[in-house]
Order: C-alpha cells, then sequence, then structure tokens
C-alpha cells in the first residue's frame, strides 16, 4: 500500500510540474528571428502546416510543440485564414487568440487589371498603414526579398483586392500577390491548347498582358489572343502599340508618335519580331485564360470600331476597310 500511494505521489508531482512548465511556456513571448514575422494562412490550411509556416517565418520554438498547443487548447479548427503578423512580446495564447480571432482591424489595397508594376507600387505606397519597407528597393531588389532573384518585377503580381492588418508590411502583401499570380499562371498553362506556339508560362504570361492593355471588350479577349497567336505562328511581327508605349517608360506623354514607332527598343514590337522580353502589365484571369486557349479564328488584324470592341479581319485588304471604317470615318 505504501509503495502505490508513493507511485501515485510521484504522478501528481509529475503532472504538476509539466503542467507549470506548459503553464510558464504559453505565457512566455515567443523568441523571434525579426521585428516583425508575417504569415499567409490559405483557407484550409491545417493546424500543423499552421505551426510549421510560422516557425519557418521566423518563430524561434519548436512547431511540434506549437501545434500541440493549438490541439490542447481545443481552439484548432477555428483559426482563419488571413496575413498575420506579429511582433515581440507575443506570446504562445496570444498567437493563437489573433488567428482565432482573425484580423481584428483590416485595410484593403487594390490591384488594378492592366496596371504596371510601377502603377501597384505606387498604390502600396500610399495605401492606409501598411508599412513601407520596400519603397527604398529597387524593383530588382523586391523580386530577391520574394525569393526570386533576377526575375523580372513585371506582371508578376495577381489583380485583386487584398486585405491586411493595419501595421502589416507592405512586402506581406507583394508576397500575396506574387504567389497569387503563379497560382493563377500555373493553372492557366495546364489548360493551354496542344498547339500553342507559346514556348512556356513566361511566355504566356507575357502575351496575356498584351492581351489585358489591348482588350476594350471582353468579348473580344480571346480573339485579340489570337490574332497575336496567329502573327506568331508565322512570324509576323505583333506591332501592337501597348509594348512601343511601354518600352518608353515615363517618356511616354500620351501621345504615340510616328517616330516612336521608328525607335528600337527591346519592347517594339513593329521592328522585332515575337514577344517583348517581359510581360508589360499584370494581367488578370480572362487575359491568361485567352492567351493560352484563344479564340479558333484565324484574322491577323484588328481595328477598334470606337466603342470599345473591334473588328477582326483575315486580310490586309478587308483590314483596310475596316480602318477606313472605323478610324478615318469612310463608308
Amino acid at each position: 500500500m505504501k509503495l502505490w500511494r508513493v507511485l501515485v505521489a510521484l504522478g501528481v508531482v509529475a503532472a504538476l510540474g509539466v503542467g507549470a512548465a506548459a503553464w510558464w511556456w504559453l505565457n512566455q513571448p515567443l523568441p523571434l528571428g525579426a521585428d516583425a514575422v508575417e504569415v499567409d494562412i490559405e483557407p484550409g490550411t491545417t493546424p500543423r502546416d499552421i505551426a510549421q509556416a510560422w516557425v519557418q517565418a521566423g518563430v524561434k520554438t519548436s512547431p511540434t510543440l506549437l501545434y500541440q498547443w493549438f490541439r490542447w487548447s481545443g481552439q484548432d479548427r477555428k483559426i482563419r485564414a488571413g496575413s498575420y503578423e506579429i511582433g515581440p512580446g507575443t506570446t504562445p495564447i496570444s498567437l493563437l487568440n489573433k488567428m482565432v480571432r482573425g484580423d481584428a482591424t483590416l485595410a484593403f489595397v487594390r490591384l488594378i487589371e492592366g496596371w504596371t508594376f510601377r502603377q501597384f507600387r505606387a498604390e502600396l505606397a500610399k495605401a492606409d498603414s501598411l508599412k513601407p519597407t520596400t519603397g527604398t528597393l529597387t524593383d530588382a531588389q523586391v523580386m530577391a526579398a520574394l525569393g526570386e532573384p533576377g526575375a523580372p518585377a513585371e506582371g508578376q503580381f495577381y489583380p485583386d483586392t487584398y486585405a491586411y492588418s493595419k501595421g502589416s508590411s507592405d512586402i506581406a502583401v507583394l508576397k500575396r500577390a506574387h504567389r497569387a499570380m503563379k497560382k493563377r499562371l500555373e493553372a492557366a498553362w495546364a489548360e493551354r491548347t496542344p498547339d500553342t506556339p507559346l514556348r512556356s508560362s513566361a511566355e504566356a504570361l507575357t502575351l496575356a498582358s498584351i492581351v489585358e492593355k489591348e482588350t476594350g471588350a471582353a468579348a473580344d479577349r480571346s480573339k485579340v489572343a489570337a490574332v497575336f497567336i496567329n502573327r506568331l505562328r508565322i512570324g509576323m511581327p505583333l506591332q501592337t502599340d501597348p509594348t512601343v508605349i511601354y518600352g518608353m517608360g515615363e517618356a511616354f506623354d500620351g501621345n504615340l508618335r510616328r517616330r516612336d514607332l521608328l525607335a528600337d527598343t527591346p519592347y517594339n514590337t513593329y521592328l522585332r519580331a515575337g514577344l517583348p522580353p517581359t510581360p508589360i502589365a499584370m494581367p488578370g484571369k480572362a487575359s491568361l485564360l485567352a492567351a493560352v486557349r484563344p479564340d479558333p479564328t484565324r484574322a491577323l488584324y484588328f481595328v477598334s470600331r470606337g466603342d470599345g470592341s473591334s473588328e477582326f479581319s483575315e486580310s490586309l485588304a478587308a483590314h483596310n476597310r475596316a480602318v477606313d471604317k472605323f478610324q478615318r470615318g469612310k463608308q
């Protein structure tokens, strides 16, 4: 009997010791690898993966310990998707509470289809309560910070409305937009037609950016894409004004002149065959899909009708008649 009592007593003491240690850990600030640690939680992410994501982002603790805390609390399935940022003083308890509560105070920034990266960065710079951590970085440095050194920044961010916690850094929004574009592009590329002349998803992204800038009416999008695909197939220059304008940069004053079309730059598709070296804007989902699944038309030309829509032609003669009708007022 004495031995049984001793064993019970030892068990109680051990349990109390473990409980006290756990309580102490739960109330201690988590060691962080930086002043701020950010994690994006996508819908459907498991609690185990969430714990792992925090550790990978810079929380200096055991992912298993963090995961077990989520489970033991009984609130692991209540964690909400969202973008989270924590700083010094965050405890395991306050971290979980933050995720269960969700982003209590949100702000929003919108990336518009057809915007350039320069326009997007300008929007981030003036966004409400968003820390401008990339403000002094070049585009190349931003891409390096996103783990894509050497990659062009243009076209790499998906146009959408992004919610963020006030006080979050702009790099967190950039990461989400970049990840979203990669997913959308991968999904679109998987749906490409077997006979596409595009050799990679990167070329699809570049073409989609041109389609985005050239399309006035949504119904014309796949036909606009078809014109450029048809030209690529036969080696015909794309001859699209938006690429020339992009190549001019801030020198463009709103008027495209003949001398601009004759100035040789990597983006002058009147003088150079094939696609330009990078995207020229940020395309949306519809343009991505149009680029890889164009309309089955044989059209090689199109001209604006003046109402946002376009007239498509298979021959130069038919195109010239359409130009006379819609651009020069001739019947």
